[in-house]
C-alpha cells in the first residue's frame, strides 16, 4: 500500500517509509526536535487507499472461496489496483459472478475489524498470509472481515464493508506464467471513472454528430475513411516522385547533382525518385520532413561517393542513418542545415571534376 501523505505544523510530508518498528518521514525542511505540532493528514489519499486495498482483501476472499483462486500478489496503482490470481484462466462468467459476490457482501454492511496478536501465538497459523518481513518486530496485526476471511496485514482499512461503496472488476488480463490479473476499482474510483466516462462520452457525441450507441460505428467509418486517404495519398506521392524524377531526366544536360526536399514524404518516396533517375553518374540528396526541424534523409550516388560523403551529411544534420549500395539514409534532426549539406556535394563534385 502507498504510504500516506499530509502536514506536520506546516511542513509537508514528502514520503514515509518503515525502517524495522520505526516510521521514517521525509520532509523537505527541518523540524524543531520536542516541539509541538499540528499534524494534519491528506484524508482523500487515506481513505482512497483504505477502499482499495479493503477491497482486495474482500476479492481475494471470495475469488477462493468460490473457485480456489490464490492471490499471489496485488498492486494498488493510482489509477486502478491488480489482483494476481494462481490461475492460467479466469472466465467472463467467473468475473461477473464474482463481482456479484463482493457487492453483496458490501451491501450487507459487514463489520472489518483490526487485531493484535503476539508473533508466537498459534492463532497465526489459521490466518491468510504471504509471511512477515525479515525486520519485523513486535505484535502482528489480523484485519479481519466478519464471516469472510482473516489476514496478517500493516495497511489501512475501512471499519465496515458498506465504507467501500461498490466494486467494479474491470476484467482480466494475462499475467506471469499460468497466472492472471484481475483488474478492479473500488468505491469512489468508481465513481471518478464514470464520470470521466460521461465526459468522455459527450465530447464524442459532440465530435460525432451521433448518440453514445452509435460511437463504435462513426469511428470504424472514420478509421476506414483514413485508411483510403492515406492510400490515395501514397498513390499520388508515388505518381510525384516518377513524374520529378521524368523531369529531371527530360533536361537535355541533367546535373551531376540533384536536391530535393518535400515536407510531404517518407522513406519509399525519396527511393522511388533515386531508382528512377538512376544514380551512376548522378549523386542525389533528397529530404522529407519539417524544413526546420526534424526529418528524413537519403544521399545516393556512386558507391564510393556516398561512402565517403554519407557519414558527414547524417553528422551536418545532427543525425544518424546507415548504407549500402550507393545508399545513405537515415532520420535528420537538423532539417535547417541542408544548405550546407548542399555545398559539401556541391565542393565534393567540384574537386572531382576540377575543370567543370
Amino acid at each position: 500500500q502507498p504510504d500516506d501523505r499530509g502536514l506536520i505544523g506546516d511542513v509537508p510530508v514528502l514520503r514515509v517509509t518503515r525502517r524495522g518498528p520505526e516510521a521514517v518521514h521525509f520532509v523537505p525542511a527541518a523540524l524543531e526536535p520536542g516541539a509541538e505540532v499540528l499534524l494534519s493528514l491528506d484524508w482523500e489519499r487515506r481513505f482512497d487507499h483504505m477502499q482499495q486495498h479493503s477491497g482486495q482483501h474482500l476479492i481475494s476472499a471470495i475469488a477462493e472461496q468460490m473457485f480456489g483462486f490464490k492471490t499471489t500478489s496485488w498492486e494498488l496503482g493510482r489509477q486502478r489496483s491488480v489482483i494476481e490470481l494462481d490461475t492460467p484462466l479466469v472466465t467472463a462468467e467467473q468475473v461477473g459472478a464474482l463481482e456479484k459476490s463482493v457487492n453483496e457482501k458490501i451491501r450487507d454492511r459487514v463489520p472489518v475489524t483490526v487485531r493484535e496478536l503476539a508473533a508466537d501465538d498459534p492463532e497465526i497459523e489459521t490466518v491468510r498470509s504471504r509471511g512477515l518481513p525479515d525486520d519485523h518486530v513486535g505484535p502482528v496485526r489480523v484485519v479481519d472481515i466478519k464471516d469472510i476471511d482473516s489476514n496478517l496485514c500493516c495497511g489501512t482499512h475501512v471499519s465496515n464493508l458498506s465504507d467501500l461503496q461498490v466494486i467494479k472488476l474491470l476484467g482480466v488480463e494475462k499475467g506471469k506464467k499460468n497466472k492472471t490479473n484481475l483488474v478492479f476499482l473500488t468505491g469512489n474510483r468508481v465513481l471518478k471513472s464514470i464520470e470521466q466516462s460521461h465526459s468522455t462520452e459527450k465530447a464524442l457525441t459532440s465530435l460525432l454528430k451521433n448518440g453514445p450507441g452509435e460511437h463504435v460505428e462513426a469511428v470504424k467509418r472514420l478509421q476506414s475513411s483514413v485508411k483510403l486517404l492515406q492510400k490515395n495519398n501514397l498513390n499520388l506521392l508515388r505518381d510525384i516522385a516518377v513524374l520529378i524524377a521524368q523531369d529531371f531526366k527530360s533536361k537535355p544536360a541533367p546535373k551531376q547533382l540533384f536536391v530535393l526536399h518535400r515536407k510531404e514524404g517518407d522513406s519509399e518516396f525519396m527511393n522511388i525518385i533515386a531508382n528512377e533517375i538512376g544514380t551512376e553518374e548522378t549523386l542525389l540528396f533528397l529530404t522529407v520532413g519539417d524544413e526546420k526541424e526534424a526529418g528524413l534523409f537519403l544521399l545516393a550516388g556512386p558507391v564510393k561517393a556516398v561512402e565517403n560523403l554519407g557519414p558527414r551529411v547524417a553528422e551536418l544534420l545532427g543525425g544518424k542513418g546507415a548504407g549500402k549500395h550507393g545508399r545513405f539514409q537515415g532520420k535528420a534532426a537538423k532539417m535547417s542545415r541542408r544548405g550546407e549539406v548542399q555545398a559539401l556535394l556541391q565542393e565534393f563534385i567540384s574537386h572531382q571534376n576540377p575543370g567543370a
